[in-house]
């Protein structure tokens, strides 16, 4: 029987604390190792219980949640989730947290009851589990370069991550040539916060980047990042293709899904697809590998660095690549 994965709380409300430790208590495989009202408490509660994962409130009084979030993938790196408000401020906020190595960032309720746990407790313990052992980078890195102007071969790229992507992302993409292959992006991010993203990379990276939608005409250049919520993006046919969302229910529950778009680029592209999965949560994007290796396409994933050499993330995936040549290896697969 695996062991329960130990979470520490960070919360300077007291209610919060209590909520959100009694709505942790109630998923099966965790425990509750301690909570603390600030980072002076964390510190030393993770000194004492040694925790798994740690979740972690933005808006904090002294030291926030984003100065200690920054501090701790600094010095100690660890899976933290992050609280946040449902503001624009709060959106901004998520989005640096995730870009520092959060592991997710979902929204504080509304109200401080234990029904608006409810409504996010299942999604909540299946990142809390996912998170447990997983390889956290420091949020320290080094500002990207763009490359070279590509001469492209026409293959269509999809990219599908978790919300802990975000920082492998604006690596990415701030590496990624003005004339990029085509490029489109399912994500999981919590609602509101895919604008919010858009901004950010749009002021540091050399491609256009747009919030995909419904009729989109394909083009080279562009990075369309799906928007979370009712609908899947596809692709209708390659080459000059458009994007089409289809309002069909949630697949291994995310809407839109990574295997989704994968299986609609396979389709549609067939051995002019390239794909890349991003994350080792497994629920979401097996799939879409599969379709896209059937019709003749080729998907990569990232390989996590071990004593013995790189991993892959993905067993499925055609190759690993290590982290750092990432983005030199789609433009060879996308170049003449």
């Amino acid at each position: 029987m695996a062991a329960a994965v130990k979470v520490l709380v960070v919360d300077d409300s007291l209610t919060m604390r209590a909520l959100l430790s009694g709505a942790l208590e109630r998923i099966p495989g965790v425990v509750v190792v301690g909570s603390a009202d600030g980072a002076d408490d964390a510190r030393a509660m993770r000194q004492q219980f040694h925790p798994d994962v740690m979740t972690l409130d933005v808006e904090m009084p002294g030291m926030s949640g984003i100065e200690y979030l920054a501090e701790l993938m600094d010095e100690r790196p660890m899976p933290v989730i992050m609280f946040s408000t449902r503001t624009e401020a709060g959106a901004a906020a998520s989005i640096e947290a995730l870009r520092l190595g959060a592991i997710d960032c979902f929204p504080k309720p509304k109200v401080a009851v234990a029904a608006e746990f409810d409504k996010i407790l299942a999604k909540l313990g299946k990142r809390i589990k996912a998170a447990k052992g997983a390889v956290v980078k420091s949020g320290t890195m080094g500002k990207a370069v763009a490359a070279e102007p590509i001469d492209w071969n026409g293959r269509l790229l999809a990219i599908g991550g978790e919300a802990a992507a975000t920082q492998t992302l604006f690596d990415l993409f701030g590496s990624f040539a003005k004339n990029c292959p085509p490029t489109i992006v399912v994500q999981h991010l919590g609602a509101g916060l895919a604008g919010t993203m858009i901004d950010q990379l749009a002021a540091e990276i050399a491609p256009r980047i747009v919030l995909a939608e419904d009729g989109m005409a394909i083009e080279q250049g562009t990075i369309y990042l799906a928007p979370p919520g009712d609908h899947h993006v596809v692709v209708d046919r390659w080459p000059e293709g458009r994007l089409r969302m289809l309002p069909r229910d949630p697949v291994a529950g995310e809407r839109p899904s990574i295997s989704i778009l994968f299986a609609a680029v396979a389709k549609a592209a067939g051995a002019e697809a390239v794909g890349v999965l991003l994350g080792a949560d497994g629920e979401d994007g097996d799939a879409g590998v599969r379709a896209l290796q059937a019709g003749g396409g080729y998907c990569i994933a990232p390989a996590e660095p071990r004593t013995d050499g790189y991993v892959m993330t993905r067993r499925m995936a055609s190759q690993a690549v290590p982290p750092d040549q990432l983005s030199r290896q789609i433009m060879r697969l996308c170049s003449k």
